[in-house]
C-alpha cells in the first residue's frame, strides 16, 4: 500500500525521507520486520520500541514511526513523528486493512463483569436470526466456526484490524467484541466508531502498576466507549450509571429492574430442572413477555436483559431473542453439564476469592443439599490468592476437593499447603486429590441427591501448565470420563 494512503487520518511530522513509498506491512515488534515493512516504535510499559529501531532498519524497514527524538542515520529510511504511536498504529492498521469495521454492524461491550456472557448471548441472538456474526473476547475470536486465539481481551490494534478483515472476508454482517478498559486506554480501538456500545456494570478492577492509576481512570476509560458509538445500551441500576452517561455523545437506552429503565425485569425466579439451573423473569418496556435464561444466578438476569435490549435495538425478532436466551450456554461461565437428574455439575472460570464467592453465593440461592467445590490455584502467583480461595471455598462449601490447577513451575503440593492455610480459617471440610481428573471422579462417585458440584478455576481453558509445558486437559472431558468410570454412562456427545 502507498504510504500516503496509510496516513490519511493521521497527524504527523515528516522528519526525513519521502512519502512516495510502498509499505509491505506494519509491525510494532521489530522481530517481525522484513523488507519494506513499516516499524512503529511504541514506548511500552515494559520496553521502549525506540531502542529496536536500528535492528528494524537492518531487517529492512523502509519507514519508521517515532514519538521521541531519534536520529536515524540511513537517509533512505522515511521517519515520521507522531504524538501517540499506539494511536497512530491503530489508525494506520485500519487504513492498511481498508477499514473493515465500517463494513460490518459493530457492537462493543464494556464493563467489569458479564462481558463474555453478554457477548455470547448477543451473538446467539444475531445468528439465530439468520445473520452471520463474529465475536472477539477473552476466549479468542470466532467466526463461522473458525477460531483465532488472542492474547488480550481486546487485542492490539493491528491484530484487531486483521481479525476484522478476516470477518469481512468470511461474510460476517455483524461483529460483537469485548472492549476492555485497557483496550481503550492503550488506543487499541482508536478510530473505531461502534454502531452500538453496551455497558454491563462497574466495580474496582485492574487498578495498579501497568494497568489503571485509580478507579477514576478505570471508570473514565469505560465511559469513553459512549463517546465512540452511535447508540448506547446501559445498565440503569449500576451505581455508576450517572458517571458513565455524563459525557456520552450517543443516544442512550437502558435496562434493569429499576422502573426508570427502558426495559425492566420483574418476577425474578430461580429454576431447577433436574441437574440444570436457570433463571426466569418477566420483561416489560422495549420487550414484553416471560423470559427464561439458560444460565443460573441473578447476575445473569442482567446479562440477559443486556442482550435482549441489544437484540431489540438491532431489530432482531422477539421470538428469536426469547429462544436464544433460553438455550444460551457460555463455555466455562457457570456452565452446566447435565449428566444427572440427581445432582448438578457446573464449570466456572473463577480463580480468585472474589469471583469464587460470587459463584458459590449464586449456587446457594438454589438451596442445594451440598455445594462440593473442586479447585486449585495457579503456580508462580501470589500466595494471598491461595489463602483467600481456601478461606472462601472452605466457608461456603460443604466439601472442598483441593487439587491441581496450573502449577506452572511450582510443586503442586506446595500450592496445596498454601491453600490449606486459608482453609484452616474456615473450619471447612476438605480432601486433597492432586490429580484433577481423579478429583472430579471422586466428586461424582460421592455425589448425593441435590448436590451441586462446581469445578472452579479452569473454565474454558483446555490445558494444564506443568513445569512450563501445557498439557491437554478439559473439565468437560474429565466429567465425561468420571461419569463413565463411576456410573458406566457415556456422555461423550457433550464434548
Amino acid at each position: 500500500m502507498r504510504l500516503e494512503k496509510l496516513l490519511t487520518e493521521l497527524d504527523y511530522e515528516l522528519v526525513q525521507g519521502t512519502l512516495d513509498k510502498e509499505v509491505a506491512d506494519i509491525a510494532y515488534d521489530s522481530r517481525k520486520v522484513k523488507k519494506d515493512v513499516m516499524f512503529v516504535a511504541i514506548d511500552g510499559t515494559v520496553v521502549d520500541g525506540h531502542t529496536f529501531i536500528p535492528g528494524a532498519i537492518e531487517a529492512g524497514a523502509g519507514v519508521v514511526v517515532i514519538e521521541k527524538d531519534v536520529t536515524v542515520e540511513n537517509p533512505e529510511v522515511t521517519v515520521l513523528r507522531v504524538e501517540n504511536a499506539r494511536k497512530a498504529l491503530s489508525l494506520m492498521s485500519a487504513a492498511y486493512f481498508d477499514y473493515p469495521a465500517k463494513k460490518m454492524i459493530t457492537v462493543g461491550i464494556t464493563g467489569t463483569k458479564g462481558k463474555s456472557t453478554a457477548e455470547h448471548m448477543v451473538r446467539d441472538i444475531i445468528e439465530q436470526s439468520g445473520k452471520s456474526c463474529g465475536i472477539i473476547g477473552t476466549v479468542g475470536a470466532f467466526m463461522n466456526g473458525k477460531v483465532i486465539p488472542t492474547s488480550h481481551t481486546t487485542p492490539e490494534s493491528y491484530e484487531l484490524q486483521k481479525i476484522f478483515a478476516a470477518m469481512v472476508e468470511e461474510g460476517c454482517e455483524y461483529m460483537v467484541m469485548e472492549v476492555s478498559s485497557q483496550g481503550i486506554k492503550m488506543d487499541r480501538v482508536a478510530g473505531i466508531e461502534f454502531d452500538y456500545g453496551v455497558f454491563t456494570n462497574l466495580s474496582p478492577d485492574h487498578i495498579g502498576p501497568g494497568e489503571h492509576e485509580d478507579f477514576e481512570e478505570y471508570m473514565c476509560c469505560k465511559a469513553e466507549l459512549f463517546r465512540r458509538c452511535k447508540k448506547g445500551i446501559i445498565n440503569r441500576d449500576d451505581e455508576h450509571f450517572e458517571d458513565i452517561v455524563r459525557d456520552a455523545t450517543c443516544e442512550i437506552v437502558t435496562y434493569g429492574v429499576s422502573e426508570e429503565a427502558d426495559m425492566v425485569a420483574t418476577n425474578i425466579e430461580h429454576v431447577v430442572n433436574g441437574g440444570d439451573l436457570s433463571m426466569a423473569f418477566t420483561a416489560k418496556g422495549m420487550l414484553s413477555g416471560n423470559i427464561v435464561v439458560g444460565l443460573p444466578g441473578r447476575f445473569n438476569i442482567y446479562n440477559a436483559m443486556c442482550a435482549a435490549c441489544t437484540g431489540v435495538v438491532l431489530g432482531m425478532p422477539e421470538k428469536v431473542i426469547l429462544h436464544a436466551l433460553e438455550h444460551v450456554k457460555v463455555r466455562g461461565r457457570v456452565e452446566a453439564m447435565p449428566v444427572s437428574e440427581e445432582f448438578s455439575v457446573l464449570i466456572d472460570f473463577a480463580h480468585n476469592g472474589v469471583s469464587s464467592e460470587s459463584v458459590l453465593s449464586t449456587l446457594r440461592e438454589y438451596k442445594p443439599n451440598r455445594i462440593v467445590s473442586i479447585f486449585g490455584c495457579g503456580g508462580n502467583r501470589s500466595k494471598v490468592r491461595r489463602y483467600e480461595m481456601g478461606e472462601v471455598i472452605g466457608r461456603m462449601s460443604e466439601l472442598a476437593i483441593i487439587t491441581s490447577d496450573n502449577p506452572r513451575r511450582e510443586d503442586v503440593m506446595d500450592i496445596i499447603e498454601d491453600i490449606k492455610v486459608g482453609m484452616a480459617k474456615s473450619d471447612g471440610n476438605y480432601v486433597v486429590i492432586p490429580d484433577r481428573e481423579e478429583a472430579v471422579a471422586y466428586a461424582l462417585e460421592h455425589a448425593e441427591k441435590g448436590d451441586m458440584i462446581v469445578l472452579l478455576g479452569k473454565g474454558h481453558e483446555e490445558y494444564q501448565e506443568i513445569n512450563g509445558v501445557k498439557h491437554h486437559y478439559s473439565e468437560r472431558e474429565a466429567i465425561v470420563k468420571g461419569m463413565k468410570k463411576v456410573y458406566g454412562k457415556d456422555f461423550s456427545y457433550m464434548l
